[in-house]
């Protein structure tokens, strides 16, 4: 499996829980038309704690990720997020086991 995935928590101002909501929507609905080897981008709002976003995103490979990253929208998102976000955590992961969307074991 050559799979490249991301966990990524985002704690957001006081207050802009809907206006980033509103920029997800619109970065998600262009990764879902431009992007085929972004195999999930799911995107999670945290129950008790409406200030906290938790994205899980699974790429074919490590290239599909650097290619998510040259998007027109994802630059967009990656610039217009710093209104929103005061604290992002990243961990990069490399899935060995588990069970997947069926084209992420192609």
């Amino acid at each position: 499996m050559n799979n490249f995935g991301l966990f990524v928590r985002f704690t957001l101002k006081d207050g802009t829980g809907a206006d980033f909501d509103a920029l997800v929507e619109r970065t998600t609905a262009a990764i879902r038309q431009h992007e085929p080897r972004t195999l999930l981008y799911a995107c999670h709002s945290v129950e008790g704690e409406p200030d906290q976003r938790i994205f899980f995103e699974l790429y074919a490979d490590h290239e599909a990720f650097e290619e998510h990253e040259r998007q027109p929208h994802t630059r967009h998102f990656l610039a217009e997020r710093t209104k929103y976000v005061t604290v992002t955590k990243v961990d990069r992961l490399t899935p060995y086991a588990g069970k997947y969307p069926t084209e992420a074991m192609k």
